[in-house]
């Protein structure tokens, strides 16, 4: 199967890799701002992030708003990981454990949320996994957790109902101040890496029997269900492997920063929506399509910077053109009959 996947759909690692390579060469030859250093570990964020929603919205088919929500168990579970071993474990280990971490509670809070919530669709699934994001980022910002001798303290009230010792305490998630302290594990190449195998996994999984099922529900569910697909079964299955790797790419967020805190602009409503224009103007489905969008969104407000005022109506005018030449019954036509021709003409000539 991998190798199957590695000559199909070589082009998106290919593109990662070259991107990788370029972005390298420009740091060695100090072609690169400080500005665009500090966005590269938040590109590799936004992609997973991307990719991953695409399990849901493209290739199953269902509205979730709620990927913020993930992104931000993950990133507190693996932040305070790695808070509570401290300096115990090597800091690449420790990273990897926290990643693996941030994974595995993501997902089961993705099991968790997805049994009741599956069982909806459309408008109703996206206000139920909206409901789920703010949730979790409320209960993260009245939330305090200490450490001491006597083992782990939690409370929803202050800082001092916790009662630590004095002597061994110490407070590891501070409410709404969240946490500090967070070592500085993420890079780029570990961003990269990680990427890829998002992308393997995904592809792997559309590739496979499982994804055919997947995608034998999204098309037709009353088919699907007649023909002995477990339709719980796989809805689940996609739900949680995109909530495991939105898990994953809070991880790799939280320590890229000296201070996590639960805010509305990075786990709340507008992140989850920005995610959901990626794979929208990505093209649903489409996962080479999701790894440029995110990239292109992301850079693109930065790189406009120097218009002061005007970069924010740029950016709204581009996305609506995107839109419009992406999904226009004409675009469409024409791309098709584009293509067809480039398609005939290296018969030709083979």
């Amino acid at each position: 199967m991998a190798k199957k996947i590695f000559t199909k759909d070589n082009s998106t690692y290919i593109i990662v890799i070259l991107a990788y390579i370029i972005v390298e060469a420009l740091i060695g030859t100090g072609n690169l701002s400080s500005l665009m250093k500090g966005l590269l570990v938040p590109l590799c964020v936004y992609v997973i992030l991307a990719v991953s929603l695409n399990i849901t919205v493209g290739i199953l088919g269902e509205l979730s708003l709620g990927h913020a929500g993930f992104m931000c168990v993950g990133a507190f579970s693996g932040a305070f990981f790695t808070q509570l071993v401290g300096d115990s474990l090597n800091g690449g280990l420790r990273f990897a454990i926290a990643i693996l971490i941030g994974a595995v509670v993501a997902a089961v809070f993705g099991i968790l949320i997805g049994i009741p919530v599956l069982r909806l669709k459309g408008d109703y699934l996206a206000i139920v996994t909206l409901a789920f994001g703010e949730i979790i980022k409320n209960i993260i910002n009245i939330l305090y957790v200490g450490t001491d001798a006597n083992g782990l303290h939690i409370s929803i009230k202050n800082a001092a109902a916790l009662n630590l010792d004095p002597e061994t305490g110490r407070i590891i998630i501070k409410g709404a101040q969240g946490i500090s302290g967070t070592p500085s594990d993420s890079s780029f190449t570990i961003g990269v890496i990680l990427v890829l195998i998002t992308l393997f996994v995904t592809l792997n999984l559309i590739h496979s029997r499982t994804g055919r099922a997947i995608m034998a529900i999204r098309d037709n569910r009353i088919a699907a269900e007649s023909i002995g697909i477990n339709i719980t079964k796989y809805k689940l299955l996609a739900f949680t492997v995109s909530a495991a790797f939105a898990g994953i790419a809070g991880v790799l967020y939280a320590h890229n920063l000296s201070s996590l805190v639960a805010l509305p602009k990075n786990f709340g409503y507008n992140m989850s929506i920005m995610i959901l224009v990626f794979v929208v103007l990505g093209g649903m489905g489409n996962i080479r399509g999701s790894v440029i969008a995110a990239v292109v969104l992301t850079l693109l407000p930065e790189l406009l910077r120097g218009l002061n005022e005007y970069r924010m109506l740029i950016y709204s005018v581009v996305l609506i053109a995107v839109m419009i030449l992406s999904w226009s019954p004409t675009a469409k036509a024409f791309r098709e009959r584009y293509f067809g021709f480039l398609s005939r003409r290296k018969k030709e000539v083979s």
